[in-house]
């Protein structure tokens, strides 16, 4: 979302400072085809902007939202019809001529006015969200019961450290990932066309608990998990909804370095389904990536299945739950 404001901000900048020079020139000093078109085009700026963004609202509802791309065809298409409507109606709006005072077309002054508005407060907003807190809705139950489907949260983005836009260089870092963590995350995958957990998930934001530092030798055994050889100490937050019941590990032997390079090509998931729920590994996180999973471990499609996260895919820390009111509070 943020990267959607900030584009929506510098094309209200645009048509701002374009507003103003076109002030300076004179062309807004009387009521013309010009000054007319200018004022359509303001309305169809307008129209784009709140029609796309509530379609993005809606998508990000369903849990449909791609981050990846700025804006789907769909939304798109939305906006664009919305535009010519806008558009449409401005241009042709009244009849009459308009008023000029001070020197400016009524119409043309309001629309400044509404610009520098705008521009500053999405600009405003897009900084904050790509630089320090975005909202985040629960979009499955893989994390229950720290986090329930529909719960909204604040996600704390400057913790692991200031990303420069566009690129995957982050600095003035305050703090490393650590395990236990609650990390919110873009899935890694580079292809539209793969499929996991049921889909597509190129370019959604997932959330899950890291267990697996870098280096680490992860092992999961009737589905307890164990790192470098000790078994994990009590976890609280965690919960198995088939109680005892296990599934068995998968038939036939692998060779350890092809396993590796199975989960790391996130291949274990379509080859092995679900005998790696309960019985997985073991593998070696690799250098710069961690292993993550969702509390409610029987029914988390994570890394078990899809292989290892990307410190640059992590986007920041779960931080605190302000929706609904009765869950109100800091995630553990």
């Amino acid at each position: 979302m943020e990267e959607k404001l900030f584009w929506i901000g510098i094309l209200m900048g645009l048509h701002l400072f374009l507003s103003h020079h076109f002030k300076d020139k004179g062309r807004f000093a009387k009521d013309s085809g010009f000054a007319r078109g200018w004022h359509a085009l303001f309305a169809a700026l307008i129209s784009f902007t709140v029609v796309v963004l509530a379609a993005v609202s809606l998508d990000n509802r369903r849990g449909d939202v791609v981050t990846s791309v700025l804006f789907s065809s769909r939304q798109l298409l939305y906006g664009l019809l919305a535009a010519g409507a806008g558009a449409s109606y401005a241009y042709f709006k009244g009849g009459k001529k308009q008023e000029v005072k001070d020197g400016i077309l009524q119409p043309i002054k309001s629309d400044m006015e509404w610009s520098e508005t705008v521009f500053s407060a999405v600009l405003l907003a897009s900084v904050v969200m790509y630089l320090f807190v975005q909202a985040f809705k629960i979009p499955s139950g893989s994390m229950e019961n720290t986090f329930l489907i529909g719960d909204h949260l604040f996600v704390n983005k400057f913790i692991y450290g200031f990303r420069i836009p566009y690129t995957k260089t982050k600095f003035l870092k305050f703090r490393h990932v650590q395990r236990g963590d609650i990390v919110v995350f873009q899935f890694p995958s580079t292809d539209p066309k793969e499929f996991q957990c049921g889909g597509s998930q190129y370019g959604k934001d997932f959330i899950k608990r890291v267990v697996g530092m870098p280096g680490d030798k992860v092992e999961v055994r009737d589905g307890m998990v164990y790192i470098n050889g000790t078994r994990m100490p009590d976890e609280p937050y965690t919960q198995y909804l088939d109680g005892p019941a296990r599934y068995p590990a998968a038939p036939g032997k692998v060779a350890q370095g092809d396993y590796q390079v199975y989960w790391e090509n996130r291949l274990l998931g379509k080859m092995y389904a679900e005998y790696i729920r309960d019985n997985f590994g073991p593998v070696t996180v690799p250098k710069g990536s961690y292993m993550v999973m969702g509390d409610n471990r029987d029914r988390s499609c994570d890394s078990r299945y899809w292989g290892p996260v990307p410190e640059s895919n992590i986007k920041g820390r779960a931080w605190f739950t302000y929706w609904p009111i009765s869950r109100m509070g800091f995630p553990k």
